[in-house]
């Protein structure tokens, strides 16, 4: 006849009383320890690494540096380019339609770039700047075609842009968009389409023939410039 253990019932009914861990246990504790403390510095350090040029932009006061560079794209071979038209440009306008936005809106899908064009004057651009993108206000808009829209805006943004803000709003993925890419700016309830046909690095725009320019800064404090000219579509 078996011996009754009163200690068992006891046993299953209070998991917690007397319980030793087996050594799978034990090894699965020490790796889910391990996993998270690797989570906290991997999250840590791309915290640190998204946010360390807006950092150093507003310590060493480089956003004004860089606004100021931004603020100077026109080179010495503009001419009188601004006040040229061609009855080519001034024909073609896309269709109006009341379902677009009324924000005047830059659109860039393949660097998932969404963000309103700010408007300002050569006085106040770095009004612009801080919220995302500026129409350099001495050339066209899209509408008035008699010379190119350009766009600009800094590429690593601001410490107090959230990551998701930066990325939408700034240029920061602009040296990703290739040629062969399309372009959409929203003006004014019409939906402009370009695509890019070329691109340059340097300090002064190099073709003033484009429908469209958009730059910025090649890296922190550089008064080397990305260049991106694309050309409008009759679609």
């Amino acid at each position: 006849m078996n011996e009754i253990n009163l200690y068992e019932p006891y046993m299953l009914n209070n998991p917690k009383r007397g319980f030793e861990p087996t050594e799978a246990g034990s090894v699965k504790t020490k790796f889910l320890k391990k996993l998270a403390t690797w989570t906290l510095i991997l999250g840590v350090v791309s915290i640190v690494v998204a946010f360390a040029p807006s950092v150093w932009y507003t310590l060493s006061g480089s956003a004004e540096k860089i606004a100021s560079i931004l603020a100077r794209p026109v080179g010495d071979d503009f001419g009188d380019l601004a006040n040229t038209t061609s009855d080519q440009k001034e024909a073609y306008q896309p269709r109006f339609d009341p379902t677009l936005s009324l924000e005047n809106k830059l659109l860039i899908p393949s660097t998932s770039i969404e963000t309103e064009i700010h408007e300002a004057t050569l006085d106040n651009f770095e009004d612009a700047l801080k919220k995302g993108v500026w129409r350099v206000s001495d050339f066209s808009t899209p509408a008035g075609r008699n010379s190119p829209v350009i766009l600009a805006a800094h590429r690593y943004g601001y410490l107090t842009w959230s990551i998701p803000y930066r990325l939408k709003n700034s240029f920061y993925n602009l040296p990703k968009l290739e040629v062969g890419e399309r372009v959409e700016v929203v003006w004014r309830q019409r939906k402009y389409v370009y695509k890019v046909y070329a691109e340059s690095e340097g300090e002064e725009i190099t073709d003033y023939s484009a429908d469209l320019i958009l730059y910025t800064c090649e890296s922190l404090n550089s008064p080397i410039r990305v260049f991106k000219y694309a050309r409008l579509l009759e679609i």
